[in-house]
């Protein structure tokens, strides 16, 4: 089923983004060497209860994962490029740490990722990984809004991510949200202009391009969930929750400005 938002609904939307945006970057800040993810998770469950939000991932159980899924945000490191379950491991300067986060607040879902580099001097290689993502994203972004098919979101997000020299893995992609995680439509990060749902004023669209650097074929860890790149290859992972307006599209999941 395809959810249509009011905009009462929209404008809860954008508190639920807001809170994702600032817990990422916080975590962003905190994820040094030596830093382990079970602290990212417990930093994540904290600011999540703070907030009155409530976690999509810890209950979640999907076909494809052994669930419950049982803590609090994604994290993937290095060759993983999604559904990362966090385990005992410390950090190190030069991981590539991909965070992954959907929370609900007030009844509607926002859920965005962000890829980078511990230690905050990334490879040529890796710079290039996690840029490919992010103007894929942008992309998406810019194909979307009232009028446009859902193919034109998936080309767009698709021919950036080839054009910069990456396969692209379908079978797993962008979503629908609002007042649960994961909702129709899928949005596969290739696709054919003009073809597919016409998107409407109220939809919000979980976009997420990712890539891995030399390989489009996943395998799965013995967790059940963790997702790896079948050559060991490093991964990149960019997101944003972004809702359907009336004359375009607004990013819901953008973090706020530094303060001064």
């Amino acid at each position: 089923m395809i959810e249509i938002l009011s905009p009462a609904e929209v404008e809860r939307g954008r508190r639920t983004g807001a809170l994702v945006a600032d817990i990422l970057q916080d975590l962003r800040g905190r994820a040094v060497a030596g830093t382990d993810l079970f602290d990212i998770d417990r930093w994540a469950r904290e600011m999540i209860l703070d907030a009155g939000a409530v976690s999509c991932y810890v209950d979640y159980a999907p076909s494809f994962g052994r669930g419950p899924f049982g803590h609090y945000i994604c994290t993937s490191v290095n060759d993983a490029v999604l559904h990362g379950l966090p385990h005992a491991r410390r950090l190190v300067d030069g991981d590539l740490l991909s965070l992954d986060l959907a929370v609900s607040l007030h009844g509607v879902v926002a859920d965005s990722a962000i890829s980078f580099v511990v230690g905050g001097s990334p490879s040529p290689q890796d710079a290039a990984l996690i840029a490919a993502t992010e103007r894929a994203l942008a992309a998406g972004i810019a194909a979307a809004g009232p009028g446009a098919y859902l193919g034109d979101v998936s080309h767009a997000i698709g021919t950036t991510l080839t054009a910069a020299g990456y396969r692209v893995n379908t079978q797993f992609g962008g979503h629908g949200v609002g007042s649960t995680m994961h909702q129709d439509p899928h949005v596969a990060n290739s696709g054919r202009p003009g073809r597919g749902y016409r998107l409407r004023p109220g939809l919000l669209l979980a976009l997420e391009p990712w890539v891995m650097a030399d390989t489009d074929r996943l395998v799965t860890d013995d967790d059940g969930w963790t997702l790896r790149s079948a050559t060991g290859g490093r991964t990149a992972h960019s997101e944003h929750t972004v809702a359907i307006t009336e004359d375009g599209v607004e990013v819901l999941t953008r973090p706020s400005p530094p303060r001064r």
